[in-house]
């Protein structure tokens, strides 16, 4: 691995080999989601807690401050929304230029296993890889399912992150599953980082869901609308770091999330 690539896996994945992901994408199919409407407004408390963010360019350059930013995991594919036909029929975006004229640490790419455009979205990522491999620039693949969630299961989410790393990512963004999930990271030979799903209806049942994902092998999390979205962001981040960071319990890191939210501690790392 060269030092390029090196050294910006080295910005997103912390010296303890964990990471923290808050993506902020949704806007590329969803439009203006609820509560980020002004996405630079929403992640501004949100920041001290995470180790990337994982955004599309436009929110980038309107809504980032370039000026000590945390590292960028650069959204390059879309073209479809959730009033098109079919989300999955999706294309690169982005170039490799504006890749680097925006010095992104890394670039996200979905890939669509099992639809009727799994081989366009498997040759963008091929596509993605061949041309960021040249610059240091690593990829991660999200494994999208889009509406059917229902195939979230541990044999079609290994089979999604196995193809992935084949293909060249060097990190895979998959779904939890509670069943045989250890099985999934042991099928994935890069990285596998936990994407958040639908939002959950309270803070324990995330907390509990990413400290089982870690301790079955995954290495953080990319995690959105379940912190943001929730009545108590601030809390719900500081709580996560304490699981992925700081090896929390449950417990423990549920009980940091009700000090906070109840103002009986300060959220400042």
């Amino acid at each position: 691995m060269d030092w390029g690539m090196k050294n910006r896996l080295s910005k997103l994945m912390q010296p303890d080999g964990r990471c923290f992901f808050m993506p902020i994408d949704h806007g590329y199919f969803q439009g203006p989601t609820s509560k980020l409407e002004k996405p630079g407004d929403t992640v501004e408390p949100l920041l001290p807690f995470c180790d990337a963010l994982f955004c599309t360019r436009g929110v980038l350059r309107s809504c980032i401050d370039a000026v000590g930013s945390k590292p960028i995991i650069l959204r390059v594919s879309g073209g479809t929304s959730m009033v098109g036909a079919d989300l999955a029929n999706e294309a690169l975006t982005t170039s490799i230029d504006e890749i680097i004229r925006l010095n992104a640490a890394a670039v996200g790419v979905s890939v669509f296993i099992g639809s009727d455009y799994e081989k366009q979205t498997l040759s963008n990522l091929a596509e993605m890889v061949n041309k960021c491999e040249g610059y240091g620039i690593p990829v991660m693949a999200v494994t999208a399912v889009g509406k059917e969630m229902e195939k979230r299961e541990a044999r079609y989410l290994a089979l999604c992150c196995r193809i992935a790393a084949e293909f060249g990512a060097k990190v895979v963004k998959t779904y939890y599953c509670e069943k045989d999930f250890d099985k999934v990271v042991e099928g994935c030979p890069v990285p596998v980082v936990i994407a958040g799903g639908p939002k959950c209806n309270t803070a324990l049942e995330v907390l509990k869901f990413v400290h089982d994902g870690m301790r079955k092998g995954a290495i953080g999390v990319n995690l959105g609308r379940n912190i943001w979205q929730s009545a108590h962001p601030v809390a719900m981040a500081r709580a996560l770091y304490g699981i992925i960071h700081e090896k929390a319990t449950v417990k423990k890191a549920n009980k940091l999330f009700e000090d906070i939210k109840n103002g009986k501690k300060k959220a400042k790392l």
